[in-house]
């Protein structure tokens, strides 16, 4: 049995206990705030045992075995680097860290201490996301994709009202590229790899905000992302809401899937033979064929990250060494570090195009 303490009360939280609680091989200590108060109520009405309110009580506690991170971005290296100093095993929501520079720290240090050290990325857990990856196989060469996620954020109000929130500020490491642009960005580098170079381009939040922001902040942007035989468009959003499908085009067959960050169905037409009929047109013989899926859905993806944290930590108490761990379908821990710390290389030069700077960078 894994017994896993949380840090933070925020609803994903939340939505992460519940599957704890649901999961027959582990079992909900207790969170960390730092109001007594909340750290009691929220842990209690949760079915924990434990509330914390220092970082050093829950690091060295010893009914806890790992820890979620739920905090804000810019504490998670912090965080997580304690836990680890604590034999913790960690899996800390995304964005693991707020640079590429803070999250190596963290897996070097979960590497010497031989303890699981995991991003909790959704789509990268989710057999949903496993069928279209699959699905790429029906293209053929690959050569253009576009990966897209946006959500208008009810936190946009907070800040467009003059009030404070976590989510648009920079001293917290946030924005809309590192929370809803990095669903883009790893299933792109899992399933591309790392890009040759990227283009970035920002929508900022108003000038008026960055008394708030605390500087200059992304709403939402793209990325241009170029290799060696193919073009990946990045888009993201928090201030508006993208209702288009993310699409693979091949040259045997274009894939589209609804829901980057959870794939509701995904959708292949081939494209049949191309004749030509005269000097100013271009014709398809045929009905192209059409397959359709829909893809298995779950109330709260959250299950599979923890399923395969679990998982990874099990190996190691057989034996396993922490980096050689399975965690899911798409491989090792070692394979999810390289692909975090990709995603949050291709992030930093995003931000550096972008302008978007955070207090944590000059670490």
């Amino acid at each position: 049995m894994l017994r896993i303490a949380t840090i933070g009360t925020s609803p994903i939280t939340s939505d992460f206990i519940e599957e704890v609680n649901a999961c027959g091989d582990a079992v909900f200590v207790g969170t960390l705030s730092r109001d007594a108060g909340r750290a009691q109520a929220f842990t209690s009405e949760r079915g924990g045992t434990h509330p914390f309110t220092a970082l050093e009580d829950l690091a060295t506690s010893s009914e806890v075995d790992a820890v979620y991170i739920g905090s804000p971005n810019a504490l998670h290296a912090e965080q997580a680097l304690a836990c680890i100093a604590g034999g913790k095993h960690v899996l800390v929501e995304k964005s693991f860290a707020a640079n590429e520079h803070e999250a190596r720290r963290v897996f070097e240090a979960a590497e010497q201490a031989g303890v699981v050290a995991l991003e909790a990325m959704r789509p990268l857990h989710d057999p949903a996301f496993v069928a279209c990856r699959d699905a790429m196989a029906k293209v053929g060469r690959v050569r253009r994709a576009s990966l897209h996620l946006g959500s208008y954020s009810s936190r946009y109000d907070e800040l467009l009202a003059g009030r404070h929130t976590n989510i648009f500020d920079c001293e917290m490491a946030s924005g809309a590229l590192m929370d809803m642009g990095v669903y883009t960005v790893e299933p792109m580098i899992e399933l591309f790899g790392a890009p040759d170079e990227i283009l970035a381009a920002p929508v900022l939040l108003d000038e008026s905000t960055r008394d708030l922001t605390h500087g200059a902040l992304d709403g939402a942007g793209e990325i241009i992302a170029r290799y060696p035989d193919k073009l990946v468009t990045l888009h993201w959003s928090k201030i508006s809401n993208d209702v288009l499908p993310s699409q693979i085009e091949g040259e045997e067959a274009t894939l589209t899937f609804a829901g980057t960050s959870e794939p509701e169905w995904l959708r292949i037409k081939y494209r049949g033979t191309v004749t030509r009929s005269s000097a100013k047109q271009a014709r398809t013989t045929g009905e192209p064929q059409i397959e359709e899926r829909q893809l298995d859905a779950v109330e709260n993806s959250m299950v599979f990250e923890l399923a395969d944290f679990v998982g990874a930590v099990e190996a190691v108490r057989g034996g396993t060494s922490a980096l050689e761990a399975p965690a899911g379908t798409f491989g090792t821990v070692a394979h999810f570090r390289d692909v975090t710390l990709a995603s949050l290389a291709v992030m930093d030069e995003a931000r550096r195009q972008m302008g978007v700077r955070f207090p944590v960078d000059a670490r």
